[in-house]
């Protein structure tokens, strides 16, 4: 920009507008400067004006020519039209082009300031011991590395040195207001970085923070929102008189309704409203929505928090050191409460007051209820119901994140690897038990909890069902992508012994991923192999986009160890038992589930409906009918696909075994 000082004429032509100047001489202006678009300024420190010759829309459709008007401006920049009106003092920004700026009592950065960039957040355990160094591209993986990884201190330490130079980076005397940005109806916001088409409308103290946008993801900062050393990412929106304190506001998540948080991290597609977090790891699509709610020092993951859901941390000895982790997939019923320590299995729901501590994680999709004190575990029971079904197939169509810019690495498969490998050892607990628990024994301990002798057996065939899905699946999928070539795969593949172990797999906040592929990059990191952050970005990346292969490797290694332990030879004939198993397995799962879903038809549903005697013409136009529903329909459409698939993929077997004997 070609910019000039003030001539003698303008000044005067400012000065009877209402605006005046601690020293004119410091106001720098383009070549095409306009005198009528400032009324009732008053200029302190060193200051640069854009021009003004454009209309910028208000709310209300209401057009007004941009310029600066009513307020007191220090030692700022401004690009071209921008729109200032109402602004009780804005200083030390760089305000870039279109912005508009209305109603702000103060708008300020002093001292050299990190926007909220490099403050320690107390995450999961509020006595301390496992803070996260928050910033502007802080992803649930990294998080999760800095929250569960404090004893291997090389690689914290150079994951911190990575994010400290990041930080460093950011650090600057003066703010950002970036183009397109809009900021209203406000109090006080201080040393605040504010990414381009944001809105921050009626905030009351925005302070140490940034809030970061772009115009495929704006974030919203809305009517009576108090936060204090935050980072809100692209795609969020805090609003509603939400209150934080030292948290980390992750892409496309929503907190409001008067929800309060204090050293807490919400990560992508979370949801917070009216309750409470204290110490709070809510990795992907954590929701919870009730007043009642506290979430405190847990580790949460795809987690719907019934009302009332709360938890203890202290357990009256030496204060609040205590945490607890609820795999992801996890829901709890109202009114239930966990006392910490304790570990939730994947996908388990969980009913009821517990007061003493356990760890179902060996226990994937289980119920977990309460009974006489006790804490009962039915396990494998949650893989036929219909609201585990449904969050699997929603998740993925709720991803509020748009564009290639998605910071948190996200697999939703409910069945994989990971959870797979965990019912594999869930059976073999089971078998273990029944083989020597006495026929006497109502129920069995395991790790802080009890499961019902009677159904160790039927839990250990569930789990086996999954299993059998999981490996019919993967092998369908692997001949639609490769044919018969899927053979020379099995043949040429490492051997494998059924004495061997089943190469753990690992849930790092969404990423599924092996351990050994997570414990090479601990390394690479340690040892300085990694030095960069956005290195260390790429190289999660990867391993989420080699997400499908590896899946593919571990089923293959447990095909081959399957097949080693029933004696039989791996041929075209055995794979097709196993896609004949997962045929008649995924349909009699999805069967089970629809079951549970029309539960919802039944006559107990409509208790409430027909308050005038019509209840089942009441139900039918409220409702609908199991027909209509889209969910049922969907269930019923996958049956027909697995028939279908499974045909092609036998077909294709066949033509290669007759291909050969020819």
């Amino acid at each position: 920009m070609d910019l000039r000082n003030l001539s003698g004429y303008e000044i005067n032509m400012l000065y009877s507008q209402g605006c005046t100047a601690d020293d004119w001489g410091a106001i720098l202006v383009p070549r095409d400067f306009d005198t009528e678009r400032l009324r009732n300024v008053h200029f302190s420190g060193d200051n640069i004006l854009g021009s003004f010759r454009k209309k910028v829309l208000l709310s209300g459709g209401l057009e007004m020519p941009s310029g600066i008007y009513h307020s007191h401006i220090h030692n700022c920049s401004f690009g071209n039209d921008v729109y200032l009106n109402g602004v009780g003092l804005i200083a030390n920004y760089d305000v870039e082009h279109d912005v508009i700026i209305e109603n702000v009592l103060t708008l300020a950065t002093e001292g050299m300031s990190s926007f909220g960039n490099g403050i320690d957040i107390e995450i999961l355990n509020e006595a301390g011991g496992r803070k996260v160094k928050i910033y502007d591209r802080l992803s649930s993986q990294i998080a999760y590395f800095l929250a569960f990884y404090r004893h291997k201190t090389p690689f914290i330490s150079g994951l911190e040195k990575m994010i400290d130079d990041r930080v460093k980076a950011r650090t600057f005397e003066t703010g950002r207001i970036k183009k397109f940005s809009r900021v209203t109806n406000c109090g006080k916001i201080k040393n605040v970085f504010i990414g381009e088409f944001s809105e921050i409308d009626g905030a009351l103290k925005l302070v140490n923070g940034s809030v970061l946008s772009s115009e495929e993801n704006p974030a919203l900062i809305g009517a009576g929102v108090e936060a204090v050393d935050f980072i809100a990412q692209a795609g969020s929106r805090i609003e509603n008189s939400a209150i934080l304190n030292r948290c980390f506001v992750g892409q496309g998540v929503h907190v409001g309704r008067q929800y309060s948080a204090q050293d807490s991290a919400f990560f992508a597609n979370s949801e917070a409203f009216h309750g409470e977090g204290c110490s709070v790891f809510a990795g992907p699509y954590t929701v919870t929505h009730h007043k009642s709610t506290l979430l405190i020092a847990g580790f949460f993951s795809f987690f719907n928090a019934g009302s009332a859901t709360n938890q203890s941390n202290h357990m009256y000895r030496l204060g609040p050191v205590h945490q607890g982790v609820l795999e992801r997939g996890v829901k709890t019923g109202s009114f239930s409460y966990l006392i910490w320590p304790s570990r939730i299995g994947a996908f388990t729901a969980l009913l009821g007051k517990h007061f003493n501590n356990f760890d179902s994680s060996d226990f994937p999709f289980s119920y977990i209820s309460e009974e006489d004190g006790k804490s009962i575990l039915t396990p494998a029971m949650n893989l036929f119901s219909a609201g585990t079904k449904r969050d699997t197939m929603k998740w993925p169509l709720r991803d509020r994140r748009k564009g290639n810019g998605k910071l948190d690495l996200i697999n939703f498969d409910a069945f994989s690897p990971y959870t797979v490998g965990r019912m594999l050892n869930a059976a073999a607990i089971l078998q273990d038990m029944y083989r020597k628990t006495p026929k006497e024994e109502k129920t069995v301990p395991y790790k802080g909890i009890e499961i019902n002798r009677l159904m160790l057996r039927t839990s250990a065939r569930y789990y086996e069902m999954g299993v059998k899905v999981f490996m019919g699946q993967c092998l369908v999928e692997q001949i639609e992508k490769t044919g018969a070539k899927v053979l020379d795969e099995l043949n040429t593949a490492e051997a494998f012994t059924g004495s061997e172990v089943m190469e753990v797999w690992n849930d790092i906040a969404g990423l599924l991923a092996p351990v050994s592929e997570v414990n090479r990059l601990v390394d690479a990191v340690s040892f300085g192999e990694i030095n960069r952050i956005e290195i260390l970005e790429d190289k999660l990346k990867l391993i989420w986009q080699s997400y499908q292969e590896n899946k593919w490797q571990w089923c293959l290694r447990l095909i081959k160890k399957r097949c080693a332990l029933s004696r039989e030879n791996l041929t075209p004939g055995y794979l097709a038992g196993l896609i004949r198993d997962w045929r008649t397995e995924a349909v009699k799962l999805n069967n089970m589930i629809l079951k549970d879903a029309m539960r919802e038809f039944d006559e107990i549903s409509k208790i409430g409906y027909g308050i005038d005697g019509s209840m089942d013409e009441d139900f039918l136009a409220v409702r609908g009918s199991c027909e209509e529903n889209s969910f049922i329909g969907q269930l019923k459409e996958e049956n027909a696909q697995i028939e279908e698939r499974a045909l092609k993929a036998l077909s294709i077997l066949e033509s290669h075994i007759e291909s050969v004997h020819a």
